[in-house]
């Protein structure tokens, strides 16, 4: 039997069986452990049912995964939405290009969703889309609290597997809540079963909404550190680059103090945000200043 790993908590894993809508609890086979493997939320795998009337079984395979994610921890995902507040919390943009920038590297296609449209001035939201979407994002604007822009949210989720990802306090679960009220009633029973009581999103965790379409929402977020990326790659994670880089003098140009860089002579034009590549150079720093082993 196959399924879908929904949720891992303590060595346990459960598995959404799509066609017989049923949530099975695991154990992954001590081979895993052995082999240095570990299961993913998001994991496709083969398990084995033990116990049918308990719904207990064990996870006896994971199936070959498209890509993995380190933070949050999740497999398997066509997307990123990203979810900031536009105000009530100002939003960080250091970190949230830590985001983008570790999406472009695993080629993740990435949404930005702003919640609280209905604070911000029209003024306000058309500077982020500017900045944003001249960057190659698709960029969304909604309001948790009246439901204003999540049909456009809804649109783009359908039939894709989807990692709802942001800081705390921004309205991500508020946001899952609105668009599918059935979220509420699955991580109910879900906390039955485990005996955790109330939702609080502490493990990432999915939502099978039928169509072969799947949310996957994670734990808030304050800080995000770039692992396992060279300095020299940084600059490929910023698309809005890629045009002018051609115009350098310098082939493995970096774009920061390199004479005649094309880069520079965008951002000088006013073609590439300023917010941006300052986040650029300050991940470029903090990248350079990693030792390496």
């Amino acid at each position: 039997m196959q399924g879908k790993i929904i949720k891992g908590i303590a060595g346990f894993y459960y598995i959404h069986v799509e066609n017989k809508q049923t949530v099975y609890e695991c154990k992954a086979k001590g081979i895993f452990r052995k082999e240095g493997i570990k299961p993913l939320v998001g994991d496709n795998v083969v398990l084995e049912v033990t116990d049918e009337q308990n719904e207990i079984g064990n996870v006896i395979d994971i199936l070959p995964r498209r890509n993995a994610l380190l933070r949050p921890a999740v497999a398997n995902i066509d997307q990123a939405m990203i979810i900031f507040a536009i105000v009530k919390p100002d939003p960080n943009y250091n970190l949230l290009d830590r985001f983008l920038v570790t999406m472009e590297k695993q080629e993740i296609p990435c949404i930005i969703c702003f919640n609280k449209k209905d604070l911000a001035t029209k003024a306000e939201q058309d500077e982020l889309k500017k900045g944003y979407e001249s960057c190659g994002f698709n960029v969304l604007f909604c309001s948790a609290e009246d439901g204003d822009g999540l049909k456009e949210v809804r649109a783009l989720l359908e039939g894709k597997s989807t990692v709802f990802a942001g800081p705390s306090g921004v309205g991500k679960s508020t946001i899952l809540n609105y668009l599918y009220p059935d979220a509420k009633m699955a991580t109910a029973t879900l906390s039955k079963k485990i005996e955790r009581g109330r939702h609080t999103t502490r493990h990432s965790e999915i939502f099978a909404l039928g169509g072969n379409t799947y949310i996957c929402d994670t734990p808030g977020f304050t800080s995000l550190y770039l692992s396992k990326m060279d300095k020299e790659e940084l600059k490929n994670c910023y698309p809005e680059f890629s045009n002018h880089a051609a115009l350098c003098k310098f082939r493995e140009c970096a774009h920061l103090s390199e004479p005649d860089c094309g880069v520079k002579v965008a951002l000088e034009a006013g073609l590439i945000s300023q917010v941006r590549y300052r986040n650029y150079v300050k991940l470029y720093d903090e990248l350079k200043a990693v030792k390496k082993y």
